[in-house]
């Protein structure tokens, strides 16, 4: 584990993965607090941030000359290369959550270290959560069958449409413990707790990379497709076989991967892109997998403006982008904020790790908004399209004790 770095302003960027000391990444886990922490983690490393040197500013400016005059003006010669950590939110116009750590702390992944094998601590009776579907399934239902038919009539092809719970607690819930069992319960995914706005702390644990940088190579790994896994073995090797083989979620698919080839092919010098997906799980999905790798077109390409270029993908948004998010707008009774937006971190040397903001919740004192879409194409059903967000709940009730 590397020693923490402590010159304000000046927090080190992420080194590379090394020797794994047991114990090491569970304990950025473990030492992880709402408010001025943030933790992210990816199959690559761990990493604990504490305090804040530098906010990117909200202007006219690019997001990503933002975020890069930023670190440049930080920058060092007798340093390693300082760094941004945060999320973005789906609306490109809206504020980002991205700042300079004070310190950071890293260590290699969590699913290479053994201590995130011991159990979590269960969460307490969920029976003090109130729980509010909004909106309630038959509405989302209508909403989904709405574009099933402008789809049908040739409109547009594809949206995700989204949905959420509101829980209520009596207290104010427990996020490092909420975070610990997100973790333990997907190791090998993207685990998440940074502040999202003013008083707002995003929590999650995502499947999904965006895109990531590091020197001239770049993988991407959209995921579009879905299937809920069971707890009975034939059953979930049934799905998941289902899921390789349905017509309805290849289709899904290959829209998104093909958005992805779209976006990233001006940006890359060469280009990999498999011609079937492959499947990954979590603990509650099965998801069609592509992972895409490649080469930038130069060092000015950061890990930012790659995934500038990918965000919003149809696998959160829909295609055409734009004809997508008017229909979100005009369906969806709430604002998505950091929901299908994007968490990661940049360093100044334009490496990072940029991951879809899914299976996540927006805590604010007492009330934690959870989110789940899901997306719709001409052959969705309403009621497919709300049982898969029903099961795409069930990563964040798992983790506070809660039922739907």
């Amino acid at each position: 584990m590397t020693a923490p770095v402590s010159d304000p302003g000046l927090a080190a960027g992420p080194t590379a993965p090394t020797a794994l000391t047991p114990g090491a990444a569970v304990a950025l886990l473990d030492d992880y607090r709402a408010g001025a922490d943030r933790f992210l983690a990816t199959p690559r490393r761990t990493l604990l941030t504490h305090g804040t040197a530098a906010e990117v500013p909200h202007d006219e400016r690019p997001l990503t000359r933002r975020v890069s005059e930023l670190l440049t003006g930080l920058r060092r010669p007798d340093r390693p290369a300082p760094l941004v950590l945060g999320a973005v939110p789906f609306l490109p116009d809206a504020p980002a959550a991205l700042a300079v750590p004070a310190t950071v702390r890293s260590a290699p992944a969590l699913a290479e270290d053994p201590l995130i094998a011991l159990p979590a601590q269960d969460p307490a009776d969920g029976a003090g959560w109130q729980v509010r579907e909004w909106p309630a399934p038959e509405v989302y239902g209508a909403a989904v069958a709405a574009a099933v038919a402008r789809m049908r009539a040739g409109e547009f092809d594809k949206v995700v449409l989204a949905r959420t719970l509101e829980l209520t607690a009596p207290d104010d819930p427990d996020l490092p413990a909420m975070l610990n069992r997100l973790a333990r319960r997907d190791p090998s995914g993207y685990t998440f707790a940074v502040p999202s706005a003013p008083g707002r702390t995003l929590i999650g644990a995502s499947p999904e990379l965006l895109v990531a940088r590091r020197g001239d190579r770049l993988t991407a790994n959209p995921l579009a497709g879905s299937a809920p896994r069971s707890a009975d073995l034939a059953e979930d090797v049934r799905r998941a076989v289902a899921l390789l083989e349905s017509p309805k979620d290849l289709h899904e698919h290959a829209v998104v991967v093909d958005a992805v080839r779209r976006a990233l092919a001006p940006l890359c010098g060469r280009l990999e892109v498999p011609e079937r997906p492959t499947l990954v799980r979590t603990a509650t999905m099965w998801h069609l997998s592509t992972t895409v790798t490649g080469e930038v077109a130069g060092p000015e390409v950061t890990a930012l403006d790659l995934a500038s270029a990918l965000h919003p993908t149809p696998a959160v948004c829909g295609t055409p982008t734009d004809v997508a998010r008017s229909v979100i707008a005009a369906s969806e009774p709430f604002d998505r904020g950091a929901y299908t937006g994007m968490v990661g971190w940049q360093d100044a040397d334009g490496d990072g790790e940029w991951v879809v903001t899914i299976r996540c919740a927006e805590a604010e004192g007492r009330t934690l908004r959870l989110f789940a879409g899901a997306g719709v194409v001409a052959q969705s059903s309403p009621e497919a399209e709300t049982a898969e967000t029903a099961a795409k709940f069930r990563t964040f009730l798992d983790a506070v004790g809660a039922a739907l």
